[in-house]
């Protein structure tokens, strides 16, 4: 059986064979060069090519791309050729957990879309889109172990709408660097290494370190005008509410920093 699996990329144009070469080889896509006129391979499901060289191409799926045209459109439109919608082919989300966690989706060892979500529970909403588009293929979200406050909300969330969970250790999954682009990467390596599954939600102890973390991020947040409660930092790391909203609860409706003293028990002279 033949899999449909690579790209091909038929063009004469110097300027555009160089602009979506890079294009595939950032997001890993299997492809093969070709000039018009050429023998297609038959494991090509998609053929890039210029509007004035697509006349010459016998293929049943080609894309006419402008230098300089949109590539969000491109990506989705190769993305939908590459995936045949097999049943059998399940679909693996590798997650690298984080205040905006990275995301890479491979099906077969091939890339179809990466990126970075707003949030840790903006994970189910990649979830349900997910299923939307591909009914019929099991989906699997490997999420790194890393980041616990963030891997829970993210592991809890899918578990709560039944979704098939592995826990994947990080370690030599990280690359080093700035922390983005690299979440793709390493969101791509987690989706690539087996994990544990796991069938009932993450409990976990938030530390005192983790709380301080988060009150120097309000603070750094604000420019400096408040620092969040200890309490607020907590419902924060739980995933009840999002640091931009403590902080703007802390702030006030009038853009003032609100007073806020914690409850302490009676000072005891020494």
């Amino acid at each position: 059986m033949v899999r449909y699996r690579s790209v091909a990329l038929v063009t004469r144009d110097p300027g555009l064979y160089h602009e979506l070469a890079g294009f595939l080889r950032e997001r890993r896509l299997p492809s093969v060069s070709l000039l018009p006129g050429d023998r297609l391979p038959e494991t090509v499901a998609v053929v890039l090519t210029s509007a004035e060289e697509s006349s010459s191409i016998a293929h049943p799926n080609v894309l006419v791309v402008s230098e300089g045209g949109e590539r969000r459109a491109l990506a989705a439109a190769i993305a939908h050729a590459l995936s045949p919608g097999n049943p059998a082919d399940e679909l693996v989300v590798g997650i690298d957990p984080g205040p905006r966690p990275g995301y890479a989706i491979l099906s077969g060892g091939v890339s179809l879309g990466e990126g970075s979500l707003d949030s840790p529970e903006a994970t189910e909403l990649l979830a349900v889109h997910l299923r939307h588009r591909f009914p019929s293929r099991r989906l699997v979200y490997r999420v790194g172990s890393g980041d616990p406050p963030a891997r829970n909300r993210i592991v809890n969330a899918l578990l709560e709408r039944r979704r098939t969970v592995e826990l994947v250790d990080e370690n030599g999954t990280t690359p080093r660097g700035k922390r983005r682009p690299r979440d793709a990467l390493a969101a791509r390596r987690i989706a690539g290494s087996p994990g544990i599954p796991v069938s009932e939600p993450l409990v976990a102890a938030i530390t005192r370190g983790e709380i301080a973390n988060v009150q120097r991020l309000s603070r750094e947040g604000s420019g400096g005008r408040v620092t969040i409660s200890r309490t607020w930092a907590h419902r924060v790391l739980r995933g009840e509410v999002s640091l931009a909203e403590a902080v703007d609860q802390a702030i006030g409706p009038r853009g003032a920093p609100v007073e806020r003293r914690e409850a302490r028990g009676p000072r005891q002279r020494l």
